[in-house]
Formats: C-alpha cells, sequence, structure tokens
C-alpha cells in the first residue's frame, strides 16, 4: 500500500473515531465542540511551529557567509526539488540530526546540529537535507497538524466521557449511551486508539520523505549510511530533546528511552536503511 493512501486512510480512521466517540457522547455538536476547540489550540501551534521550536533548541539562522558548504546543499537540493530556498539554521548540539518545519513552502526551516555536520560527508548530509526538503514538499507539517487536531479533540471528547461517567451519565438511556462502564472504557482506550493512529501517520510519512529525498538527490544510498551514522551517534550522544517536536527529527531523538515501536514517531531505522538500499540509484 503507498504511504500516500495509508495516510489518506489514517486519517480517515481518526476522523471516524471522532464521529463515533462524538456521536455516543454528545451528538453532533460533541463532535463539533471538541473538533472547534481543538483547531483553536492547534492553529497557534501550526502557526508560529518554526519560532518555537527553533527558540527551544537554541538554533541560530546562518548565511551563506557563514556556512557556504551546508548553505550550497540547501539551496541546490531546495533547485532540484523545486522548492523556494528555506531558511537554514544550525542547533549548537553535539547530538547529530536534522528537521525540517515551517507553516508552508514559503516559510519552510531547514535546521541541522552541529553534530551531524561533523559525522557526514557531503553525500550523506545531501540526503539528510533531501529527506528533509521532501517533508515540506510533501505537506507533512500541515498533516501532523490536522491529525493532532483530530486527535486532540477525541481526547476532549475522552474527558467528557470520564466526566459524564463520573457524575452517572450512563445511568438513564443505556443503550444510547453505552452506560457507565462504556463512557469509562472509551475515556481510557479512544485517546490511546487515537495515538497509535497519529504515530502510524507520522512513521507513513518518514519512510515517504525518505522515498522523496532519494528521488531528489538520485542516491538512495547517501541516506542509508547517513541513518546507520546517526543510529549509533544518536546511542553515543543522546539528546535532551522535547517529546512533543520529537516526530520532527530524521531519527528519533528519544531512542536511547526505550519506547514501545507502537508509540514511536518514526519507523525502525533497520526498515528505513534496508528500504532505501533496495532502490536503485536513479
Amino acid at each position: 500500500m503507498g504511504n500516500t493512501v495509508k495516510t489518506a486512510l489514517l486519517l480517515g480512521a481518526l476522523t471516524g473515531l471522532l464521529m463515533l466517540i462524538g456521536g455516543l457522547i454528545g451528538g453532533r455538536g460533541g463532535v463539533y465542540i471538541a473538533f472547534i476547540f481543538a483547531l483553536i489550540l492547534n492553529f497557534g501551534s501550526y502557526w508560529f511551529s518554526d519560532k518555537i521550536v527553533l527558540k527551544m533548541y537554541k538554533a541560530q539562522e546562518v548565511s551563506e557567509t557563514a556556512a557556504p558548504e551546508l548553505y550550497s546543499i540547501v539551496r541546490n537540493l531546495a533547485l532540484k526539488a523545486t522548492l523556494p530556498m528555506p531558511r537554514v539554521y544550525i542547533i549548537p548540539e553535539e547530538t547529530a540530526n536534522a528537521f525540517a518545519t515551517g507553516r508552508n513552502t514559503e516559510h519552510a526551516v531547514v535546521a541541522v546540529t552541529e553534530g551531524i555536520m561533523r559525522i557526514l560527508n557531503k553525500e550523506e548530509l545531501e540526503g539528510v537535507i533531501a529527506h528533509e526538503l521532501s517533508h515540506i514538499k510533501n505537506g507533512d507539517m500541515l498533516i501532523a497538524s490536522i491529525a493532532a487536531t483530530i486527535a486532540g479533540a477525541i481526547g476532549m471528547l475522552a474527558t467528557m466521557a470520564q466526566w459524564a461517567a463520573i457524575f452517572g451519565g450512563g445511568h438513564s438511556d443505556d443503550d444510547d449511551h453505552g452506560g457507565i462502564i462504556g463512557l469509562i472504557a472509551m475515556a481510557i482506550f479512544a485517546p490511546l486508539a487515537a495515538t497509535i493512529i497519529q504515530m502510524a501517520i507520522s512513521r507513513s510519512r518518514e519512510y515517504m520523505a525518505d522515498a522523496s529525498g532519494a528521488i531528489i538527490t538520485k542516491n538512495p544510498y547517501g541516506l542509508a549510511t547517513a541513518l546507520e551514522k546517526l543510529t549509533k551517534a544518536s546511542q553515543i550522544i543522546p539528546m535532551n530533546a522535547n517529546p512533543s517536536t520529537a516526530h520532527l527529527f530524521i531519527v528519533n531523538p528519544l531512542t536511547g528511552k526505550s519506547l514501545m515501536n507502537l508509540f514511536s514517531t518514526h519507523p525502525p531505522l533497520k526498515e528505513r536503511i534496508a528500504r532505501l538500499r533496495s532502490m536503485k540509484p536513479y
């Protein structure tokens, strides 16, 4: 199944879950209220995401004069990807990692750590930058924001279900509302299901960015080798990252914290590397 189709199906599953829970608790009105409230909460995050995350990691914007090789790589690959030149930032961090952010192609940012520039050669760094540019080109920031909005609305409806159970919302008309036990079960499992689907969307977009990046550079092996190095580097020097931003990075900065694969924002690195090595150079 293609990653685009898989993403669409997963977003559809999230939407279906939202409609089901809203209908059980408060009908269409409950769905609309939760969705609008979640939309408002996530709008600010989407609009100002680049400023927030760059400040969080003390990233500094660099010019072509300050970082000529990095700037040249980003500019050349942006031209190949038919993208406007994004702003380029360097994070003062020894951990080897990188991310892209920004609400659209005109307000995009590519950020790399000092550590990644030290351990990767030009071919490998091109693979990483192409991967990040693919996230921008594929609109992954918008997709992540949509998924977060729906998942947030599900979380709010689950909280409503919890309070309804506490105050006896399931005593009357059990057939319509599932009873107190049903409300409690919904309050526990609905957010869990939403999180699993949201993480699956994130993993699907990572696979797509790997493949798209390989097309931009016409060399899947550069990114494959980079990921092999980043796997080892992240274990040697783990990153003190905020979990809410983990999905942005090219490799999961929280890998040293034994997260279950089910709840990981990234696919297994071995699987990503295997897929890239199975591709033929263009």
